[in-house]
Order: structure tokens, then sequence, then C-alpha cells
């Protein structure tokens, strides 16, 4: 019987928790059962299945990544715009290693998939802030990829603690975001 009060949310919820703490790939349906103190048959009236739980924790990260960028470049315009982007996105991975990697590799299930809905509000502001750099429509995917994918890497490794040299990742992220800043100064408009 499911637990009285629960809801759909409280299980995504849980299950992001979860994989932040003990790593996206570690989180099952038993493991998410015991976490709120229920049989996991009763998790099934919740999400269809696993699968449907990891859509539902991307879809929360995915969100959750859309208003911490969103709010945060709003009003803001060149290495401002960047800098806010940038570190943005580095706190969230930080903060949510594991609801985070549930964004990678995410599938659409159509397009009103909420999933897309929210992926695309991260897309429009990364691409927003490059509008400001002059990038047009033609590189807009290739910029947007370029910054993904150096963000992803930087805050995945800062996440896994992959920075154990004598270097202050601050030092390292901030000459990062002046390496990017006159790339993108250097693009042709």
């Amino acid at each position: 019987m499911p637990r009285a009060g629960l809801t759909g949310a409280d299980v995504v919820a849980s299950a992001a928790g979860l994989a932040d703490e003990m790593g996206y790939t570690s989180v099952t349906m038993g493991l998410l059962a015991d976490r709120l103190g229920i049989r996991a048959p009763s998790l099934y009236k919740h999400v269809g299945s696993l699968a449907d739980l990891q859509h539902r924790v991307a879809t929360l990260a995915m969100t959750e990544l859309g208003e911490e960028i969103g709010d945060a470049v709003q009003g803001k315009a060149g290495l401002d715009a960047l800098t806010a982007l940038l570190t943005a996105l580095r706190a969230y991975v930080t903060a949510h290693p594991g609801r985070y990697m549930a964004t990678i590799g995410a599938e659409f299930s159509g397009p009103e998939d909420p999933l897309l809905v929210a992926g695309t509000r991260v897309l429009n502001s990364i691409a927003a802030v490059l509008r400001g750099y002059g990038i047009g429509e033609a590189e807009m995917d290739h910029a947007i990829r370029t910054i993904r994918s150096t963000m992803h890497g930087f805050a995945m490794l800062e996440a896994s603690h992959g920075f154990q040299w004598d270097a202050d990742p601050d030092e390292s992220f901030d000459w990062m975001i002046h390496f990017i800043d006159r790339g993108l100064r250097g693009c042709p408009g």
C-alpha cells in the first residue's frame, strides 16, 4: 500500500537526492523504496518503471538547471553573462552531480515531453549569451556544444575530485572563463 501523502514529486525528489548522494547509476527501485519507508511495489503507484523514474529525475534536473541559468544570466551581457552562465552550471553540477548525470543522454519522448521543454530553456539561455558575442545561427550549435562540453568536463572533474594538484580550481575556472571569452570574441560574426 502506498504511504499516505506520498506523491510522484516526492518519489522523484527522493530519487534525485539518492542520485546526488550515491551516484546516478546506483539508484534502484529497492533502494528508493527503502529510503521512502515503503515496499518497492508501492513505487509503481507513482512511476511506471525505473526508466520512467530516471526520465523524471532528468526532467527535474534540467528544469532546476534552466531556472538557475535563467536567473543567473538575466540582464547580463558579454563576459558578465558568460561568467554567470558558467558559474551557474558549475554550481549546479557540483551540488547535484547525480541528478545532472541523469540529463546526459536522456532522450525525449516527443514534442510535448517536459524534458524537451526544460532542455530547450537551457539551450536558449546559452544561445542568448552566445548571441551577445555575435555568434550567428549558422554557428550556434557548434558554439553551444563547445560551451557544454567544456563546462561538463570541468564540472564533472571537479565533482569527482579530479583536481588534486596544487593549482586552485577557482583560479583555473576563472582562467577558463577568460579563455572562452577570448575565443568567442575572436569568432567571425
